[in-house]
């Protein structure tokens, strides 16, 4: 298990890497890809009139779901392996391995417990029972893990997938031993956000502002009024109109 010191230092390089990827995202997004992912009849059916309004809540919607995304990939995956002190992704689909005598826990690390479709579930399942047929000569007890890094799962085993499912403080405790970990990660992160978030805030009223422009430019009419039916055509029409 790394010190407590070692470990606050992956938090909060992990947190800048976070917040760096974030305003990326935000730097380089343009309007019609957000709003090509959005319900326009939503937007018309809430009473939505206003530029402001609309593209407020693009950029919330558009950034709450990459932000799961990023958080994952960031922020809790480098952590897990770094703290695990195990093989790093010993073969695709694992994303560390952590052996002792008798056991070889392999871990796929994922964000939350709901993540996972029927599909993916086999495919992941294939992933593990390929490293089990490797690791055979080794003659240690093999243990395939899903880690979930927040959240509650009910780990009962399922008959059509050779892994367990711990999540949250199971799957920390798993992983590093340590029952109060899950903890431990928020308490490290201390006031590290504040130290990214005002920057974070200023590429978003950036982006907001650009939003707004492009928005009354290629959306609005002439009196100002939001044009509906132009949005709904370029968001659903057959005609492909990306510029």
């Amino acid at each position: 298990m790394l010190k407590k010191s070692a470990v606050k230092t992956l938090v909060a390089t992990h947190l800048q890497n976070f917040y760096q990827r974030r305003i990326e995202i935000l730097s380089l997004l343009q309007l019609k890809k957000a709003l090509r992912r959005k319900n326009p009849y939503l937007f018309r059916a809430i009473g939505m009139e206003e530029a402001d309004e609309i593209i407020e809540s693009l950029l919330q919607a558009y950034m709450s779901s990459s932000d799961e995304g990023i958080f994952g990939n960031i922020f809790f995956e480098p952590l897990a392996k770094a703290v695990s002190c195990g093989e790093i992704s010993p073969t695709p689909g694992v994303d560390v391995a952590v052996q002792t005598d008798t056991r070889y826990m392999a871990f796929a690390v994922k964000s939350g417990p709901s993540v996972f479709n029927a599909d993916s579930k086999q495919r992941q399942d294939q992933h593990f029972q390929a490293l089990r047929k490797r690791l055979y000569k080794l003659n240690k007890n093999f243990d395939p893990i899903v880690g979930y890094c927040y959240g509650r799962k009910r780990d009962i085993p399922n008959p059509r997938y050779c892994f367990r499912e711990p999540a949250g403080q199971a799957f920390w405790e798993e992983l590093t031993g340590d029952p109060d970990f899950y903890l431990e990660i928020i308490r490290l992160m201390a006031d590290e956000p504040k130290k990214h978030k005002e920057n974070y805030l200023q590429e978003w009223a950036k982006a907001k502002n650009r939003f707004v422009k492009d928005f009354v430019n290629d959306f609005c009419s002439k009196d100002g009024s939001i044009n509906w039916e132009k949005i709904l055509k370029f968001n659903s029409g057959k005609e492909d109109q990306r510029t």
